[in-house]
């Protein structure tokens, strides 16, 4: 590789990125500059809900590129009111603000609690969050988010965000108080290691916070579009939350994202809320492809009987290699490795050609296609086999 060729240097050094460089996708599947073929399990973080390049979403961009860019979002746009429409037809929510990102939406979220707020609870202001949670990179949602290597970065930090525990109702109930406004949560953890909420206390949050008339903000941004074999992960309980965002998946791989709400939470006022390229008719088109493709029973049974099948694929691996527990719902899951092996894996799955994420040193996090295959399903797991057994004879050695 040639650094006149790739100039990596002009390029901001945020993350440590291997130097592969890729060209190309499609489906499950991505190649480097060099040729090589590598199996995705990454998917760009569970966005790539359709696979790589997906004819659908192509198709869409071109047709709608050739009509219209953007009118700005001072004006109406057809794909734009379509795919709200689509969306609160497929949900609880009656309203919905389109953004670029996921923290984009998520700041959107707490602005629309704060003003709720100070409209109807006295000037409440405050949201209870989770430890563990993981909301964005706005100086707002690196706040609300309990991410402990957030805690030390970009001081001070935005108040008003208490932190609970996961799964664990008692400490919600303790932080309520009169300034609280709502709560909100990942029904599944996943940058923390895919930690999901349980069906019960999910259905226990929502009467608790119907009870003290909290809103009910369900941060399904990774767990949203598809991904846990429903197409919002708050049908598995159900349960209405007052507020909901959208990202990832929503897009099939363009930046899009979505904040909805019921019409009781819908209280911004005109001036409150915007952004230059927000509900863009050529990326509103990519999600009306997308949604249309998503929202089919059939794919959701596919999606959620390939979930099934890794599930089962990893608790093999697991028992066989001595590991722990598979976490997780439909194709967002984790394998917990019990030892601070997970970038390790990494490393040797990339150089086999495989794509893996380890979201914390002792587990792997895999975030397929909604669309994969089993063959594709096994490959992966082949390969998570070798390099184990490989790992496990030179500990042994060792």
């Amino acid at each position: 590789m040639n650094i006149a060729t790739h100039p990596f240097d002009a390029l901001m050094e945020i993350t440590a990125r291997p130097p592969t460089v890729f060209v190309r996708g499609e489906g499950s599947y991505l190649w480097d500059d060099s040729g090589k073929r590598y199996l995705d399990f990454i998917q760009g973080w569970a966005v790539n809900c359709l696979g790589h390049s997906p004819p659908e979403v192509a198709e869409a961009l071109a047709a709608q590129a050739k009509l219209l860019l953007t009118p700005s979002p001072a004006f109406y746009n057809g794909p734009s009111l379509q795919l709200a429409k689509a969306l609160t037809d497929h949900s609880c929510f009656d309203q919905v603000f389109f953004a670029n990102s996921g923290a984009e939406a998520n700041e959107g979220a707490i602005k629309l609690a704060r003003k709720y707020g100070a409209l109807h609870k006295n000037g409440a202001y405050e949201i209870i969050t989770f430890e563990g949670g993981f909301h964005g990179r706005t100086l707002a949602t690196m706040s609300a988010s309990g991410k402990k290597a957030f805690e030390p970065l970009f001081e001070p930090k935005v108040s008003g965000f208490p932190k609970a525990k996961l799964n664990d109702l008692g400490s919600v109930q303790r932080l309520i108080s009169d300034k609280t406004v709502g709560v909100m949560l990942e029904p599944i953890q996943g940058e923390a290691g895919v930690w999901p909420a349980t069906d019960q206390f999910l259905r226990e949050l929502r009467a608790l916070t119907t009870e003290h008339g909290l809103l009910l903000i369900s941060d399904e941004i990774q767990t949203g579009m598809g991904r846990t074999g429903k197409l919002f992960h708050y049908e598995h309980a159900g349960i209405t939350p007052d507020i909901m965002t959208l990202g990832k998946g929503i897009g099939g791989g363009v930046p899009l994202a979505a904040l909805l709400a019921t019409d009781e939470a819908s209280c911004f006022e005109h001036g409150d809320q915007g952004g230059t390229f927000n509900g863009n008719p050529l990326m509103c088109a990519a999600g009306l492809a997308v949604l249309a493709e998503v929202s089919k029973p059939d794919f959701l049974k596919s999606a959620a009987d390939a979930g099934l099948f890794l599930e089962s694929e990893l608790q093999r691996i697991s028992a066989r290699h001595g590991l722990g527990e598979v976490r997780g719902r439909g194709l967002l899951l984790a394998l917990d490795l019990k030892h601070p092996i997970g970038a390790s894996i990494v490393g040797e799955a990339l150089a086999d050609g495989v794509l893996l994420n380890s979201p914390q040193p002792d587990a792997l996090r895999f975030m397929p296609a909604l669309n994969v295959t089993r063959e594709e399903i096994a490959l992966m797991i082949d390969c998570l086999d070798s390099i184990l057994t490989r790992m496990g004879a030179a500990r042994r050695v060792a």
